[in-house]
């Protein structure tokens, strides 16, 4: 058998050539034969190119990854690539298919590697219900609201792409055209506004207190009341105070 070919399909540039780069000095001998970024490109690419493997980022413009994944030969294994949180996998630990969460990290995508040599180093006959394994995954993630609440936060810094976990975010602010992303370590601009990362976070983690400042509720140190009736939140480690606009007070009178 020579050497293995492989696909990636992301709809972020950034990201592929991430993924890339960590398969490249992970597993030198596989060849990335194509790229994609749509899920449309995708199933061309691979029914161009029939590579060992695809690397299927789930939530892609045109077909999801898990709808590419249904209409190629079962011959190409799979590996999704996944923002989603711990519950929505589950619906992949259930079935006989890799995923990766992201950010990719070395330590999980060499379990997959090494899983990936064993399967493409067999001759085996495609499982019969490898269609049907695509039917439930398919069916399991649209019950658990694809693609679920935001958990990364994508930051550009010129031709970097930075992954910030929601969880280590202490608040965000509009500022002018922009959205500013507050953490321990510093601040960020992105262009996603409060609006809509209103619709997108946990509303049990994140609550909005501003018509333009969400925060997040594990990082409230403590919460006062200034001499106009208002409410002020004081978040650990940072010493800015963030007022409670009157709109949003209801948030706060049971604490």
């Amino acid at each position: 058998m020579g050497q293995p070919e492989a696909v990636i399909a992301d709809d972020e540039e950034q990201l592929r050539i991430h993924l890339k780069s960590k398969l490249n000095r992970l597993w030198p001998e596989l060849i990335v034969c194509g790229e994609a970024a749509n899920g449309l490109e995708a199933l061309e690419l691979i029914e161009t190119c029939r590579p060992a493997i695809a690397f299927l980022d789930i939530k892609m413009p045109g077909l999801t990854g898990i709808e590419v994944a249904r209409k190629i030969s079962a011959e190409c294994r799979v590996v999704f690539i996944t923002a989603f949180d711990q519950f929505a996998v589950e619906a992949f630990e259930n079935e006989a298919v890799d995923y990766i969460l992201k950010p990719v990290t070395d330590q999980r995508l060499e379990k997959s590697i090494e899983r990936l040599k064993r399967q493409v180093s067999l001759i085996s006959k495609p499982p019969e219900d490898y269609t049907e394994t695509m039917d439930r995954l398919l069916v399991a993630l649209q019950n658990r609201q694809l693609p679920g609440y935001l958990k990364w936060i994508k930051v550009r810094r010129g031709e970097e792409l930075r992954l910030i976990a929601c969880d280590d975010v202490c608040y965000f602010k509009a500022e002018d055209k922009y959205t500013v992303v507050k953490t321990c370590d510093g601040e960020s601009l992105i262009k996603t506004t409060i609006r809509q990362l209103d619709q997108e976070l946990d509303p049990d983690q994140f609550w909005r207190i501003h018509r333009g400042t969400i925060i997040n509720v594990s990082r409230i140190s403590r919460v006062s009341r200034s001499f106009a009736g208002r409410y002020i939140v004081q978040l650990k480690d940072l010493p800015e105070m963030l007022t409670v606009s009157r709109s949003y007070a209801q948030l706060f009178k049971q604490m």
